[in-house]
């Protein structure tokens, strides 16, 4: 996390190992602070604390010794903050960055942010709040249908690259790195030049982004599976036949250009017509916006929808709608008593 206060001319000693200190000696120096140096308790036997200073930061470094050091500073009146060591250096880690908004971070993935020497950010991940989570280098190596500014080779490429010159890499990625994300090609490449990293779930766009319009991919009574299916490419007859056999609910992530193809397919497999179906654009994003109909007529309705989008087949989408009735009409009679008591 970035440092909230602005400290723009104030003086900061950062008292930590240099390989510790790195990330926080960013942190101060974002918040604006006159930034000042010390790395070992040795060193602190002998320094003169600069005129004005203002807070000294003790970065959690491992080294025994800064005891002394911190009791001389809160007797001077100073105030000292506690500082987490930096990550280790030279690693990767895969932080799955959940459908695009910053709330749905995880624990985890806020404090490989933080800790981050570089972060490399695809176009669905939180990108937009990375500054205030981070003093990290920031790379887009983002990706739009059609047209991709960085390669998937490039992209493992620059990964290894910063991590083997002494980095503490973020690969940042929309959802989940292991659901559609190439999270495992990039740690492949990863472990082939001999780069330690670690991976971490995000919340998947598969589960969050219909929950965002009302719609549980699972529901008693109605469905006991679901099913998770790329859009990026038409599937086969093989294919359709087996989604429509499952039964349960069928989730497609990115599927606007093949809706077409999986409508069609999927009613020439045996799916009915009226079965529901819903588009959810832009999920946890403004502009956010649910169209509803069925089988046989989404093709036409969906026609001005476009990714990023969640597509829900299923009768759990009659299950939202009813839910969204219940909540009207329950607002509605809110609102008669409302208008009754007050006259």
């Amino acid at each position: 996390m970035q440092l909230s206060i602005d400290l723009t001319g104030r003086n900061v000693l950062v008292a930590g190992a240099p390989a510790a200190a790195r990330q926080a000696l960013r942190r101060y120096e974002a918040a604006g602070a006159v930034v000042h140096r010390l790395g070992s308790p040795g060193e602190a036997r002998f320094v003169h604390l600069p005129e004005r200073l203002f807070l000294v930061a003790a970065v959690e470094d491992g080294q025994s010794g800064w005891d002394a050091f911190l009791d001389r500073c809160r007797k001077t009146g100073l105030p000292v903050a506690a500082e987490p060591a930096g990550g280790p250096a030279g690693h990767v880690t895969l932080v799955g960055g959940g459908p695009g908004t910053s709330d749905l971070l995880t624990v985890a993935a806020v404090k490989a942010l933080r800790d981050a020497d570089v972060v490399f950010y695809d176009r669905l991940a939180p990108y937009q709040e990375l500054p205030l989570l981070t003093s990290a280098e920031l790379v887009d190596v983002g990706k739009k249908p059609g047209h991709h500014k960085v390669s998937q080779s490039e992209i493992e490429k620059l990964m290894v690259e910063s991590a083997l010159a002494g980095n503490n890499v973020v690969r940042l990625k929309g959802g989940d790195p292991y659901v559609f994300g190439r999270g495992g090609e990039e740690v492949a490449a990863c472990v082939a030049a001999g780069v330690k990293v670690h991976v971490i779930s995000g919340v998947t766009s598969a589960i969050s982004v219909p929950a965002a319009a009302g719609i549980p991919v699972t529901h008693r009574e109605v469905s006991r599976m679901f099913t998770v299916v790329s859009g990026h490419a038409p599937l086969t007859e093989k294919e359709h036949q087996h989604l429509a056999g499952l039964g349960g609910t069928i989730v497609v992530l990115m599927g606007i250009g093949t809706l077409h193809q999986l409508a069609a397919g999927l009613r020439r497999a045996g799916m009915r017509a009226d079965m529901p179906m819903a588009v959810v654009e832009r999920g946890y994003r403004p502009g956010q916006r649910t169209t509803i109909a069925d089988l046989g007529t989404i093709t036409s309705a969906a026609a001005g929808c476009s990714n990023p989008a969640v597509l829900v087949i299923g009768e759990v989408v009659r299950v939202a709608e009813a839910n969204q009735c219940h909540a009207g009409a329950a607002a509605d009679l809110d609102r008669l008593a409302a208008s009754l008591l007050g006259s």
